[in-house]
């Protein structure tokens, strides 16, 4: 039986989404994974993300709280805002009680990965706060740690990321995650993947 490993993410406008993708495609290539992407629900209304510019969501499912039992694994991934993880990720997740009370998440692995506007935006602090979400249903936090090898040292380019997973730095909204960005998502993913396989072949 294969093993599940969603991708649940928030991207308002597109940065996120596109690590998400590169991150699905790390997962689906370990044998017997099987790797999907869903969408947290948005929070502001459309006359809102009118004014901030915000592009149309993709047609990536939306998720609801009750799918997560479905699953062996997951990569989180979120926006920064203000060093923490944005405000439609933390609404769901706060839906998620039902399945706190019960404990039905409780020894799954996850990791994480994001976005900042800036390079001290909150790369780090954003995973480190996170991180609370993930103890209190139970779950393993999986971090890359350096496990990407020579790309973590990279210093001639700009590049988002830690060891607590893939990261890209946004700017003014123009800038998308560069290769090396993807390159580390997609690690992120492969790396998450195997190990929720050897949990679930362990289990």
């Amino acid at each position: 039986m294969a093993t599940k490993v969603y991708i649940v993410y928030y991207s308002m406008y597109g940065h996120v989404e596109k690590l998400a993708e590169e991150i699905k495609k790390g997962a689906a290539s370990v044998e017997g994974v099987e790797a999907k992407l869903w969408q947290v629900p948005e929070t502001l209304s459309e006359e809102i993300l009118g004014k901030m510019s915000a592009p149309p969501k993709s047609d990536v499912p939306i998720i609801t709280p009750h799918d997560l039992s479905e699953a062996d694994g997951f990569i989180f991934g979120f926006p920064t805002r203000f060093g923490m993880m944005s405000a439609q990720f933390k609404a769901f997740l706060d839906a998620t009680g039902g399945l706190w009370r019960s404990q039905q998440l409780a020894g799954k692995p996850a990791g994480i990965f994001y976005s900042t506007g800036s390079q001290g935006g909150g790369q780090e602090t954003t995973a480190l706060t996170a991180i609370t979400q993930l103890v209190h249903h139970g779950m393993i936090f999986v971090p890359i740690g350096y496990t990407f090898g020579a790309g973590m040292f990279e210093m001639e380019q700009v590049k988002g990321g830690s060891p607590y997973g893939a990261g890209t730095f946004a700017g003014d909204g123009t800038r998308m995650p560069s290769e090396l960005e993807l390159a580390q998502a997609f690690h992120q993913g492969k790396y998450v993947a195997g190990i929720a396989k050897k949990l679930k072949a362990a289990a």
